[in-house]
């Protein structure tokens, strides 16, 4: 298939690695210097088009995209408080757009592992919970999105949480702790502590190759499939 990169950092060049490992075509690479080439006829040719920008800038390049009538894969995080808007520009274009905030199989199976734990830490109030993310230099938001995916999956099940904060004063929520050190691809830890003893989950990602996969696999995917899609969405239609 033909497929446009939008962003060709550390990510967008390991996605380029295994696409092409994959019998798939690039045909156009777009990055800061040439945002004019959305309206080329490259672009246009692209089956899809693997979104990993910047929250500043990747709303904008779903609208480009979506105009050029290009499905759009993105695993940009931080842009969700425009949300309500892109679901808008998605059902406008009559759009095919996958979004999650983390493409890596082995997290999808983390969150499951998640929710499972919270709905059995849900009866038992004498721990309480915290996660701390840690993610390379170059990662400006905070908390990931993975964090906060996983966050909401333990507040949708833990009744004593009634969201999450970076602020450790509010202790009716799940406190998010982070940090950003050199070239770290991604580790979360979840830790529910009462006074005599802790219960840890840990997911650890050891390169970005995972997440690359993960969006190659959901571009494959995602041609014929109309409206918001979601790492669910596929999982369960390759499941059935």
């Amino acid at each position: 298939m033909n497929i446009a990169l939008i962003g060709h950092g550390k990510m967008g060049k390991t996605i380029e690695e295994i696409a092409l490992s994959r019998g798939h075509k690039i045909v156009c690479i777009i990055d800061v210097d040439n945002i004019d080439d959305f309206s080329s006829d490259a672009f246009r040719s692209a089956d899809v088009a693997i979104e990993f920008t910047t929250p500043a800038t990747a709303v904008d390049n779903y609208r480009r995209a979506f105009a050029a009538h290009v499905p759009v894969v993105s695993g940009t995080t931080g842009w969700l408080s425009r949300e309500q808007e892109v679901r808008k520009m998605v059902d406008d274009c009559d759009a095919s757009f996958f979004y999650t905030s983390n493409f890596s199989i082995g997290v999808n199976i983390f969150f499951a592992l998640n929710r499972y734990l919270a709905k059995i830490m849900n009866g038992f109030s004498q721990y309480d919970v915290a996660m701390h993310e840690i993610h390379h230099i170059h990662k400006l938001d905070h908390p990931s999105g993975t964090a906060i995916s996983l966050a909401n999956g333990i507040t949708a099940c833990l009744d004593r949480k009634s969201g999450w904060t970076e602020n450790p004063d509010e202790t009716d929520k799940l406190l998010i702790t982070n940090e950003r050190v050199g070239e770290v691809p991604g580790t979360h830890i979840i830790t529910y502590t009462s006074d005599v003893d802790a219960i840890k989950i840990e997911h650890e990602a050891f390169s970005r190759r995972g997440f690359a996969l993960g969006a190659v696999l959901a571009a494959e995917w995602l041609p014929g499939h109309k409206g918001w899609c979601s790492m669910n969405d596929m999982l369960n239609f390759l499941n059935d």
